[in-house]
């Protein structure tokens, strides 16, 4: 079964994000371009997962729980989660790995919790958007522990990305997948580095305005997180 996807948006608890991207808002807004499956993917948390998991369910979209992890290179990856159980264990692992400083709204923005009526429940006071000390040759395994799928940000930018920090895409790393931006040339990209894999395109966006209309497809087996990451993973077995 074909779905339209945008696996990597950003919530009002991302401190680059925008105030008004609250649980309600980004999957309404996304609903209303047609698409069918959306992971939140704030920087480094999963706190806004749940609410967000939960309007999807009024509103007939699939959330798939995620994070945009920061690894200790700056490299921003895409980490995939089966369920809101391993999204949870997994936050807890990357919170201690965090640089241990406290949020500036005024310098970084704000970081707002919310449940799924956009009530502000926390305000999250752990800086969110600094690199963590997980190295980006951990990752992909990491992932794996926690029943999730990790695929390299938007290889393509020239910032935060596995090419922008490393130059190249080392086959040691074990990925298999990659996420581009939308416009990208992945022909040109693939013959430039010399690397092999499937690609995801997605919005990265952190306001309203950024969510593109329904594009991309996957072919999903079941309609579910789980069968989510199973349609991205086959992307790297095909290619």
């Amino acid at each position: 079964m074909k779905v339209f996807y945008d696996l990597h948006m950003h919530s009002c608890l991302s401190p680059c994000g925008a105030d008004d991207m609250t649980p309600n808002n980004l999957v309404n807004m996304a609903a209303l371009a047609g698409l069918q499956v959306i992971a939140l993917s704030d920087h480094n948390t999963t706190k806004n997962v749940p609410a967000a998991v939960k309007v999807g369910r009024e509103a007939g979209v699939l959330v798939v729980p995620a994070m945009e992890l920061t690894t200790k290179e700056d490299i921003h990856v895409l980490c995939l989660l089966p369920d809101l159980d391993a999204a949870e264990a997994f936050r807890q692992y990357v919170y201690p790995r965090l640089p241990q400083r406290k949020n500036r709204p005024k310098a970084f923005g704000n970081q707002f919790v919310m449940d799924e009526n956009d009530e502000i429940i926390e305000e999250e006071t752990q800086l969110l958007n600094f690199g963590s000390s997980i190295g980006i040759y951990e990752t992909g395994a990491l992932l794996e522990d926690f029943g999730g799928l990790a695929v390299p940000a938007h290889i393509d930018r020239a910032s935060y990305s596995l090419i922008g920090v490393m130059g190249n895409v080392d086959p040691a790393l074990g990925f298999r997948v990659y996420e581009t931006t939308i416009d990208c040339d992945r022909e040109a990209l693939m013959e430039k580095y010399g690397f092999q894999g499937g690609f995801i395109s997605d919005s990265d966006a952190h306001d309203l305005i950024a969510i593109r209309d329904a594009e991309r497809t996957l072919d999903v087996e079941t309609m579910s997180p789980r069968g989510v990451i199973e349609a991205v993973r086959r992307l790297g077995e095909t290619n």
